[in-house]
């Protein structure tokens, strides 16, 4: 029986996440970019333990590129970044629009101007250019409103500089990453998402936008 995804190979891989045989090229190209891998996938285990050489070097790669943007940050707002990264990779949006990374750059600088705003003495919510950006803030503002323990200024600059991270990266990668795209920022994220545990927020995982609320806000980055 030929790989039902590229109709060239035989299909000699069980794939529980579609419920059927593919071919081992497939299962190892489409792994957790077009194919959702339940995490119990033997083929995905072994991957994560054994990685080839190709993506350890992707590995590598994406890490040269993110850690000159946090390596300066402080424990606080660098723990907010990779939470709101995976925020951002496991984000979907609703509707027939798709997320860019102008749309991640627009929405964090949205975010982190409310913030700073604040800090100043002034409440007033800055609204993002684009429906999708807008609608990404909002997603962004609910998952820190789970980690506030108590609203405050400390906070407030922490996340502000997070988010300030965050935009610089959306706006950067793609000028880093040769054929990178539209979404070349949005495609680090991801993978760096699906290499780790979905983070936590007061014990309980962040899974999606909204993550899940916690009795005791905190920052746990596995």
């Amino acid at each position: 029986m030929l790989c039902p995804l590229c109709g060239k190979r035989k299909a000699r891989r069980a794939c529980p996440a579609l419920g059927r045989r593919i071919c081992p090229v497939c299962c190892g190209t489409k792994r957790q970019v077009e194919i959702r891998c339940p995490a119990d996938c033997g083929y995905l285990s072994l991957a994560r333990e054994h990685p080839p050489a190709a993506v350890q070097r992707q590995r590598e790669h994406d890490l040269a590129l993110l850690v000159p943007i946090v390596h300066d940050l402080t424990r606080q707002p660098s723990q907010m970044f990779f939470v709101l990264q995976t925020v951002i990779a496991r984000y979907q949006p609703d509707g027939l629009y798709s997320l860019t990374d102008d749309d991640v750059a627009e929405a964090a600088a949205t975010l982190a101007a409310t913030l700073e705003t604040e800090q100043r003495g002034v409440i007033y919510q800055h609204r993002a250019a684009t429906l999708p950006a807008e609608h990404l803030a909002r997603a962004l503002e609910a998952t820190l409103g789970k980690v506030r323990a108590d609203p405050g200024r400390s906070f407030d600059r922490d996340a502000a500089a997070a988010l300030r991270r965050i935009e610089q990266a959306a706006r950067t990668t793609r000028t880093r990453e040769p054929g990178g795209g539209p979404t070349a920022y949005l495609a680090l994220a991801r993978r760096f998402a699906d290499r780790l545990p979905d983070p936590e927020i007061g014990g309980e995982p962040v899974a999606g936008p909204a993550g899940a609320a916690g009795e005791r806000p905190g920052l746990i980055i596995p």
